[in-house]
């Protein structure tokens, strides 16, 4: 299974060790599914824990921040999105649209009402977290 986690999932996952998010990122390190990625979505991340109030609920130095992206660059799988999309107002979402297309995801597990309200986006689906949980639970179930 392919899934694009967006950054408010990975961000939350980071400042919370409760909840979906968290749960996600662990099944996620424990080979539940491949996380995909790109450079775009690297660096949004890697500008979103870098920021004040992220940074004092992590607890996070500015070198524990690069450790934790370098991290996810080297062990999610990285694509190089070649189609340009505008299919969210927000072009910052659409990064996630790319990347989810040029991997041929199978989700993309997001908290922000804008994305999931596409749904899906040609054969990915568009999902919450907590509804990603109930995903994975289904897997397990299933093996």
């Amino acid at each position: 299974m392919r899934v694009v986690l967006d950054t408010n999932v990975i961000v939350s996952a980071v400042i919370s060790n409760a909840g979906p998010p968290d749960a996600i990122v662990n099944a996620w390190r424990k080979g539940s599914f491949q996380l995909i990625t790109s450079a775009p979505l690297l660096a949004e991340i890697a500008d979103v824990l870098a920021r004040p109030q992220i940074r004092k609920r992590s607890g996070f130095s500015a070198a524990e921040e690069a450790t934790y992206v370098a991290a996810l660059s080297e062990t999610a799988i990285l694509v190089e999105p070649s189609e340009r999309l505008s299919v969210i107002e927000d072009p910052d979402d659409n990064l996630l649209i790319e990347a989810a297309v040029a991997a041929r995801a199978d989700f993309i597990v997001t908290g922000d009402k804008q994305v999931l309200e596409l749904g899906a986006f040609r054969d990915t689906q568009i999902i919450t977290p907590a509804r990603f949980m109930a995903v994975l639970a289904a897997e397990r179930r299933s093996e």
